[in-house]
């Protein structure tokens, strides 16, 4: 029998008042039952908001260095679970095994960077203009943070916002999405655990699962919640940011985007095509950071298409579980979106070179399996080339000289991650200079990302407030005092 999870609010596990479930199915068999958790109400975000509110300033007034410690034995905890953690991250949203197995050390390492942060993150001093002055600033929690996250990354992003909101003194309430919440539940129970162990306040934590117009809207107005911070689709995010900011709050939301990666004429034909195959197909698509257009030189043009076709069809595909080269999309809806963008390209006059059907027969029957996707002959107008597909699924399309290809890589309303493969020096760094996106690459693919360095968006796919991840994530949680101490 699947496993049935409650919240947790206020150091306890707490059914809904709804008094309704629901079941999270595995992608891969849609007759598997993963779990199944509490359809919750607005009434039980209310009550998680004001947990957190109750528990704010005893959290805030212990000491970094035990906040650390519950973080550290947070990671500890999740590190001796590193396999089930794994196979639940692959059992209900799809990953292989091995992109599972690199998520979920991922979210060790966030919670553990950040509990030897939290010792060290408290303000500078700085040099007064008169004697006898201290002059130095304090950071200081924000109070109560609402955290919104999504499917597609399950493990990482809640670790990611969580962690930085705990160790700079706030409480948190999350809602993770409905699709993929497993996973963190166990990663709740730990935190549940190292809490008791370090003593710390009931409510420092709080996890609540339903929809979005229900526990999301209400985290969002609860006058109690001081900082928002959301990952998910653009559409949502919008609604997201005005809700939130008509409310005067403090907002934070990275949304999709439409990642380019340029081949420049001096690019090793094997690597670049090893970089596009692994962004653009990894995770089954399903990144924010994933490739989606690929802008190739004359000179490599068709070449590139040709052995990107050859790389698609070598992938193999099936459950997450036995590590295949590809799994699953997470639901049927994010299957048939892809499917319907593959009929758009078509419609469009792209040449589809490879890919774009559902699977069906054998291992894939009960699943949610498509082949990957290669378009040619694209251009840069067309619908499938300006909205995110968020699958597996590439379009490629040829440029003649520099200048038009950071023409093409700028020409979307998104700006999230870019990338180029060339040997030439001078070239990387003009892309580095030219280009409208808030991380860059160069030879690498556009996904993949450093838990210690700030991580976000420009234009359309960021509110461009705050950065992710790094000392950055800290300072989001955080406002500045500035502190004149005469003696």
């Amino acid at each position: 029998m699947p496993e049935t999870y409650t919240n947790y609010v206020d150091g306890e596990w707490r059914e809904s008042e709804s008094g309704e479930t629901f079941t999270v199915h595995n992608p891969a068999d849609t007759d598997e039952v993963v779990a199944e958790f509490q359809q919750s109400t607005a009434e039980d975000a209310r009550g998680a908001v004001e947990a957190a509110a109750a528990a704010q300033e005893e959290w805030a007034d212990t000491p970094g260095a035990t906040r650390g410690k519950l973080l550290r034995s947070t990671a500890k905890r999740m590190d001796d679970r590193e396999e089930e953690l794994t196979e639940t991250l692959v059992q209900e949203e799809g990953k292989t095994r091995s992109e599972a197995n690199g998520e979920v050390n991922r979210a060790i390492n966030i919670f553990y960077y950040y509990a030897e942060r939290a010792m060290d993150y408290a303000g500078e001093r700085k040099q007064p203009s008169s004697k006898g002055q201290n002059l130095y600033t304090v950071r200081e929690p924000m109070g109560v943070a609402g955290l919104i996250t999504p499917w597609n990354y399950p493990i990482a992003i809640p670790s990611w916002k969580s962690a930085p909101a705990l160790a700079t003194g706030n409480t948190v309430v999350l809602k993770p999405a409905m699709d993929a919440p497993t996973v963190f539940a166990k990663v709740v129970e730990c935190i549940d655990e190292a809490a008791d162990e370090v003593g710390a306040p009931d409510g420092v934590f709080n996890f609540v699962v339903g929809s979005g117009e229900d526990v999301g809207s209400a985290i969002i107005d609860h006058e109690k919640v001081d900082t928002v911070s959301f990952t998910g689709s653009r559409a949502v995010g919008e609604m997201v940011y005005e809700q939130a900011t008509d409310q005067h709050k403090r907002i934070q939301t990275e949304l999709g985007s439409k990642n380019p990666t340029v081949i420049g004429p001096s690019a090793d034909l094997e690597e670049a095509v090893n970089v596009v195959g692994s962004g653009a197909f990894g995770v089954t698509g399903q990144a924010c950071t994933a490739t989606e257009r690929v802008i190739v030189h004359d000179s490599l043009y068709d070449d590139f298409v040709d052995q990107l076709v050859e790389y698609a069809e070598d992938l193999d595909i099936g459950p997450g579980l036995d590590d295949p080269g590809m799994g699953p999309h997470v639901s049927e809806s994010e299957l048939e979106s892809t499917l319907d963008y593959v009929e758009t390209g078509k419609e469009e006059g792209a040449t589809l070179e490879y890919g774009g059907e559902k699977l069906e027969d054998g291992e894939h029957e009960n699943g949610y399996f498509v082949t990957p996707t290669v378009f040619s002959g694209v251009e840069n107008d067309m619908q499938i080339m300006q909205e995110e597909v968020f699958g597996p699924f590439v379009g490629v399309t040829p440029y003649s000289d520099f200048d038009e290809a950071v023409e093409l890589v700028n020409d979307v309303e998104f700006g999230l991650a870019a990338g180029i493969v060339t040997q030439d020096h001078s070239e990387a760094n003009r892309f580095i200079q030219d280009v409208d996106f808030g991380i860059v690459k160069v030879n690498e693919a556009t996904t993949g990302l450093e838990l210690h360095v700030p991580f976000g968006g420009m234009n359309a796919s960021s509110s461009e407030t705050y950065r992710e991840q790094g000392e950055e994530g800290m300072d989001y949680f955080t406002i500045i005092k500035t502190v004149y101490d005469n003696y």
